[in-house]
Formats: structure tokens, sequence, C-alpha cells
């Protein structure tokens, strides 16, 4: 049965997902939402211990749709978010494309806008380059990582610090993990994401490819429980 506080907390959850549908468009989709909520729901339900992290979160707005889901299920733990809030760094060969040094990026001050702008309580920020500031900074246990590096070397170093951090039953999500093959709608824009997961993980890959009804892509790896 569902109680008023439920339904409540239903309506908010709605009426954030229209926001930031409107208003951060650029980062967010329905296909993202819905997945990202799948996944933490399932960590919580399951009782999956320790932290939830974001590698990459650029203005805030995944971060605050995790926030808001993690507080309608009544669980607290804060949400870790880690970027170099100096944009993304070169490309590599692996990447099959050029991005310039610094592209994408935002500041501290605008995910705490963000925050600010839906009366929710900020996430932790790790400041620096994904080399610099994983190893040491990122959480012993991780039950829920939503892995957005874009691309081949910020997913190497994301996997190498993320997965074996994660505990049994703990699920990393990967952003523009794209297999045209396992899903045809999907478009390549970082082909760099797929090749470090392929190369991390081997063959035959546990990394799951999320069909959606956009054409953008998503990976989904989940610890085993033994």
């Amino acid at each position: 049965m569902t109680t008023t506080k439920q339904a409540a907390d239903e309506r908010d959850l709605e009426d954030l997902r229209e926001w930031l549908l409107r208003e951060h468009g650029e980062t967010v989709d329905p296909d993202r939402l819905r997945f990202v909520r799948a996944e933490v729901e399932r960590i919580v339900a399951e009782g999956v211990p320790g932290a939830v992290v974001e590698l990459g979160c650029f203005r805030g707005a995944m971060t605050l749709w995790i926030r808001s889901i993690l507080d309608a299920l009544g669980d607290d733990r804060p949400v870790h978010a880690f970027d170099s809030f100096q944009g993304l760094p070169d490309s590599t060969e692996e990447d099959e494309i050029v991005m310039p040094l610094g592209a994408m990026s935002a500041s501290q001050a605008e995910v705490l806008a963000t925050f600010a702008e839906r009366g929710k309580t900020p996430p932790l920020m790790y400041p620096g380059w994904f080399e610099d500031t994983l190893p040491t900074q990122l959480p012993e246990q991780i039950a829920f990582g939503y892995l957005d590096g874009d691309l081949y070397s910020s997913t190497v170093v994301s996997l190498a610090e993320c997965v074996p951090r994660l505990a049994l039953g703990g699920a990393v999500l990967f952003d523009d993990y794209a297999d045209p093959e396992a899903n045809p709608l999907t478009v390549v824009k970082f082909p760099g994401v797929k090749t470090a997961c392929d190369e991390y993980f081997g063959s035959p890959s546990p990394v799951e490819v999320l069909i959606g009804e956009g054409d953008l892509a998503y990976g989904r790896y989940v610890r085993p429980l033994s």
C-alpha cells in the first residue's frame, strides 16, 4: 500500500525529472534518469553497503537526481562527486575523436547552484584529475558508481579504482558505453569508453548493454555475490 509520504516523494521526483529534462537537457535524458533510478533503488532495497559515487558530474544534474532518489528512499549516505572542474583531459587515439583540453568545463559553484535551486544537500566534491584524486580519495567500499568520464583515459582510471572497491552486489553504470551490435539505436559518440571497458574486463565481457528508447549508450556491471 502506498503511503502519503511515498506518494508525495513520487510527485517530487516526477517534478524534478521534468525540471532536469527542461533545464539540463544537454546532459540529462529520460533513459539516463530511468536507469540510474532503478540501480539506486536496487542497491538500497538489497542493502548493498558502501558509498555512492559519481565520476564526472559536470553541473551536477545527475548528482542531484541521485541525491533526490536516496532522500526519497530514506537513505542518508552522501553522494561523492569527482570532477576535474577544468573540463575534459586531452583525447587520445583510442577516442577516435578530437576533444580540446578543457572542453565541457563546469565549476563547483555551478554544482552548488544546481542543488540550491532544488533545496537539496550538496554532494561531497573532489576537484582534480581522476588519476590524482581517485586512488586516495575514493571511499574504500562502493555500492553504486555512475561513471561519466567520456574519454578513454578517464575510463581506464575509473575502472581501475572503482571496480575493485565494489561491494558484493554493487554496480557501476557506464555512460557512453556504445555497442551498436547489441543496441542498433545507439550512436557512438565516445568510443574510448567501451574500448577501456573491453580491455579491463576481457572477453566475454560482463558488462550488460542497457537499451533505452533513445540513441544514447549505457552499460552496467554488477559485482557478483560470489
